[in-house]
């Protein structure tokens, strides 16, 4: 028989068309490796849980734009909620009975105005005290210090839970209207000692920047007398920041109470967090030092991250959990490229502090940014929360969600759950300086600030120097009793 004929390849070329197939083969099996890993990654950037018992709500009328909004919760009557923000009709309050179900608007300036950069506390004899500020003339939008006129640090006052208001405020530092102011007193912050054993219970603080010339610096002061009057401030920055509101300026300052009576009051000096301690009920304070090195705190240079938000502070926030005494510091920054929420802790009283956490937990570099984020403590069982803004749901970095994160293991590990399902997108949007977070009893409370993502009318941007969408106020509840 005459063989068959066939022409076989040459060992070469069959080498290389096996090497070809099994790098064909490879390939298909490493990109279906990354494209399985792609999806999930999406998913755990998409899918979040809706937190348990979630809740959200408009406070503000409609036509109305807010920003700076701020909330608290009555720990001896926790059915008692009160939250304020700063709007286009002078700023509004809103007290509720219900433990956030129902919210009633009211108005505790009557006739005049609130003014902006608020905080709100209760004592512990349950009374709400308001702080902020009232301007006259802010000055040009990039420094304060250009024909800037009269200007204060107010405080007012309810003892009925948020449902009626002092008829007048009480001034704590002002300067007149009608002439050049020279400074600038901004971003006031009030606390209360609530403290069952400590010997300050019943105290009140308050701190903010206190804008000169030729440098930003931390003013500090106390009441005594629950809020009758106030002691004359004092400064207590060891260090003085640049004169105009950007980075290098003293931002961002938030004290918080030991067990013990204990001040923590945090600040952001340049690229440091710096820490002042008082042990003696706020007489007098250690020298500032910073604990902690972080990201600029300004955003607004990088327009393509944050396209539609006018401007992005990551300012450090601080909470104390009584039963441990640990303290919690949040701020975000830029360190992974894109914007992430961070939180650091101490266990030594503010001697130390560990590496900082990533608290948000879609996948590091995907170019999706959290941001303005604020921390709650629940005095109850120590369980901490952080809120902030997210945009990890959208590809093109835009779309802006609210998410809660809930640690309950001192700050160790977090867990994210969504607080909204319906996105908002501004158009250069004035969302104000922060959000605002309280917890009591399992139960948590959030303020923040959202755009009216159906249009793109704008509204005047007080003392920001241009005018974008409007922004109304959101309050959020969440019930982690609800989890089974």
């Amino acid at each position: 028989m005459t063989p068959i004929s066939r022409k076989l390849p040459q060992p070469k070329r069959h080498c290389s068309i096996l090497r070809a197939i099994e790098a064909t083969r490879r390939f298909r099996g490493v990109t279906l490796q990354v494209l399985l890993l792609g999806a999930v990654a999406a998913g755990a950037q998409m899918k979040l849980e809706l937190a348990p018992g979630a809740r959200v709500m408009t406070i503000s009328p409609p036509g109305q734009s807010g920003a700076e909004e701020v909330i608290a919760v009555n720990r001896y009557n926790p059915n008692q909620a009160v939250m304020a923000y700063g709007g286009t009709d002078g700023g509004k309050a809103a007290y509720s009975t219900d433990s956030g179900i129902s919210w009633t608007l009211v108005n505790p300036a009557g006739k005049g105005k609130m003014g902006g950069n608020k905080s709100i506390t209760f004592d512990d004899r349950g009374n709400v005290f308001l702080a902020y500020q009232l301007i006259e003339k802010l000055g040009s939008p990039g420094y304060w210090g250009h024909n800037a006129h009269g200007n204060g640090i107010w405080v007012r006052h309810s003892t009925d839970g948020g449902k009626t208001w002092d008829a007048d405020a009480t001034p704590v530092l002002v300067w007149p209207n009608g002439q050049p102011a020279p400074q600038q007193e901004d971003m006031a912050r009030i606390w209360a000692d609530n403290e069952p054993g400590s010997p300050y219970r019943g105290n009140l603080y308050l701190a903010w920047i206190d804008w000169q010339i030729d440098k930003s610096i931390v003013l500090f002061t106390r009441s005594t007398d629950h809020g009758k009057t106030w002691a004359k401030p004092w400064r207590i920055s060891t260090h003085a920041g640049f004169p105009r509101d950007d980075t290098g300026a003293i931002l961002g300052i938030l004290g918080s109470v030991g067990p013990d009576g204990t001040q923590y009051v945090v600040w952001n000096d340049m690229l440091d967090t710096v820490l002042a301690i008082s042990r003696d009920g706020g007489k007098t304070f250690e020298p500032s030092r910073p604990i902690f090195q972080v990201g600029p705190p300004y955003f607004s240079g990088a327009a393509s991250s944050f396209q539609g938000i006018q401007r992005v502070m990551g300012l450090p926030e601080i909470a104390m959990d009584e039963r441990s005494s640990t303290l919690y510091v949040t701020w975000s920054d830029f360190r992974n490229g894109d914007v992430d929420v961070f939180l650091s802790r101490s266990v030594d009283k503010g001697q130390t502090w560990s590496p900082p956490l990533r608290v948000n937990n879609d996948p590091i570099h995907n170019g999706a940014d959290q941001f303005y984020q604020w921390p709650a403590v629940d005095p109850t069982n120590g369980d901490v929360y952080v809120e902030f803004y997210d945009r990890r749901a959208d590809p093109e970095n835009r779309k802006i969600w609210m998410t809660l994160a809930r640690s309950t293991d001192r700050g160790k590990t977090f867990v994210n759950y969504a607080w909204t399902t319906k996105p908002f997108v501004g158009h250069n949007t004035f969302l104000g300086d922060y959000p605002w977070l309280t917890a009591y009893g399992g139960r948590v409370y959030g303020a923040w600030a959202e755009a009216v993502s159906d249009t793109k009318a704008t509204v005047p941007c007080h003392g920001c120097g241009t005018v974008g969408t409007p922004a109304i106020i959101r309050i959020g509840i969440a019930d982690f009793n609800k989890i089974h």
